[in-house]
């Protein structure tokens, strides 16, 4: 069980770092001026690539967080509500996964037209989701 919960462990960060990284790759392409095009295209080049990468980290980390939880019995039985609450958690991260793939697809058509200042603030909800599963996960506070 340690190698799966390692390589899990291992995996989250991974996919994490890109969920952390993209939405600044989306500040910089909200700053873009109209006539940089160069730069629009290299910064759509950029986003593309990291979110494959980062969906790629994400399959792994979820199967083997599914393998702990069922295979193993990790957060199974009475007085594991921490682990509905992370199950949450788990959700609005691939939920937050899904709505970067949709705003790259905006920009990539140019029907994006929110601020810099929008995507800084939703760059910080990786943080909070992050914060909240580790904290399920080692207090267990239900």
């Amino acid at each position: 069980m340690l190698w799966v919960k390692s390589f899990h462990i291992i995996f989250v960060a991974s996919w994490f770092a890109g969920l952390f990284y993209l939405p600044r790759i989306f500040v910089n392409l909200a700053m873009v001026e109209p006539h940089s095009e160069a730069e629009r295209a290299r910064l759509l080049l950029m986003a593309r690539k990291l979110l494959r990468f980062t969906t790629l980290l994400a399959v792994p980390a979820l199967a083997l967080g599914l393998a702990l939880w069922l295979w193993y019995g990790v957060g199974l039985g009475p007085g594991n509500g921490w682990m509905h609450a992370k199950l949450g958690v788990v959700l609005l991260v691939v939920g937050y996964h899904h709505v970067c793939a949709r705003i790259l697809r905006k920009f990539e058509s140019d029907a994006m037209h929110r601020s810099h200042v929008w995507f800084r603030w939703f760059n910080e909800a990786p943080v909070l989701m992050l914060v909240a599963a580790v904290l399920l996960v080692v207090v267990k506070p239900f």
